[in-house]
């Protein structure tokens, strides 16, 4: 029988890095965990008033769950953690900008004389029956219901070489990649830095457009159901996504352009190797069978993803098969909860 491990932090439980913590928990591969998961705000920011810069406290912002140690992981391994379902755990959710964080407004690495933008939340009411949540423009009388697409923003595991990185920044740990792709029904895997891998997730989205312009998505709280494995001797230099349709490679760096190089050059090397193809033969299919999806361009490093469809890859399977093999379990667990 798969073995359910459930896991609520306390506030105070909660962790605001990648690496440099003691694990919460230790799980055997194969293990499901039932998590859940507090907003980019810890749930301090609840309706329209409660501005982040009165409420929250540096460095104190997007907490994640964890790090579990998932027992038999060892640096060299990959890490594959299935999401089984991603469901807000209350009826509401937040988003907000910032005086100086977004894609649209001068930061502190691009200072500029104009004003910065004004601070203001948006409080979005959550349906889940209904799939939907709800935007109302805060000067102006429009709303219009947006359908619910939930996913995680940030997820991945310890760095290497003792390194402790703040859950905000993505990088090859993963982190705070913020794409959308990342959504129920999707496999994720991650290179094992230390012994246990150290998993841990947060920020969850309700919805999220591509790039997270703003710099904030539907923030919301999740309870987050996930199964874990671990994939021996395979290694994995970036994060790497599976659907049942698609695989997907990120990238997380600064300039944007290094980032999208990262994630393309992940695509096709990879592609070269589950296909049995020349690396420049690789490179022409997902020059023109591949996409490129935008996971934000706020974060300290920008993330984005290459994506191919699997019907162009021959019958190519990633990681012996294991997203099928952890869809089956996950089919099972939905079935009998």
């Amino acid at each position: 029988m798969t073995e359910v491990v459930k896991y609520r932090p306390e506030p105070d439980e909660l962790s605001y890095t990648f690496g440099g913590r003691e694990p919460v928990r230790r799980v055997r591969p194969g293990t499901i965990l039932e998590l859940y998961t507090e907003d980019c705000f810890g749930g301090r920011v609840r309706g329209v008033d409660d501005l982040p810069s009165r409420v929250c406290e540096f460095p104190y912002l997007n907490p994640v769950t964890g790090p579990i140690h998932v027992e038999g992981a060892e640096p060299g391994d990959t890490l594959a953690v299935h999401f089984i379902a991603i469901e807000p755990a209350r009826d509401w959710a937040v988003s907000t900008t910032f005086p100086h964080f977004g894609a649209l407004t001068g930061t502190h690495a691009t200072a500029t004389l104009h004003p910065p933008l004004d601070e203001l939340v948006w409080r979005y009411d959550v349906d889940v029956a209904a799939g939907t949540v709800t935007y109302r423009a805060r000067r102006g009388d429009f709303t219009v219901d947006l359908p619910l697409d939930p996913m995680h923003g940030t997820v991945g595991v310890a760095p290497a070489a003792f390194e402790a990185r703040m859950t905000i920044t993505p990088d090859a740990h993963g982190g705070n990649m913020d794409t959308p792709e990342l959504r129920a029904g999707v496999t994720a895997y991650f290179g094992v830095n230390v012994p246990g891998a150290l998993f841990a997730l947060g920020d969850g989205h309700c919805r999220q457009g591509h790039g997270e312009v703003c710099g904030t998505a539907v923030e919301a709280a999740m309870n987050t159901t996930v199964v874990v494995d671990v994939v021996k001797g395979a290694g994995t230099p970036w994060p790497r996504l599976e659907s049942d349709d698609a695989l997907m490679c990120t990238g997380s760096a600064r300039p944007l352009e290094d980032a999208y190089r990262i994630s393309q050059h992940d695509l096709v090397t990879w592609t070269a190797e589950l296909v049995g193809l020349d690396q420049l033969d690789a490179y022409q299919l997902i020059s023109q069978a591949g996409e490129a999806p935008v996971g934000n361009v706020c974060d300290p490093n920008y993330t984005m993803v290459a994506k191919v469809a699997k019907r162009y890859l021959g019958g190519a399977s990633a990681y012996e098969g294991t997203h099928a093999r952890l869809r089956a379990i996950a089919r099972d667990y939905l079935t009998h909860r």
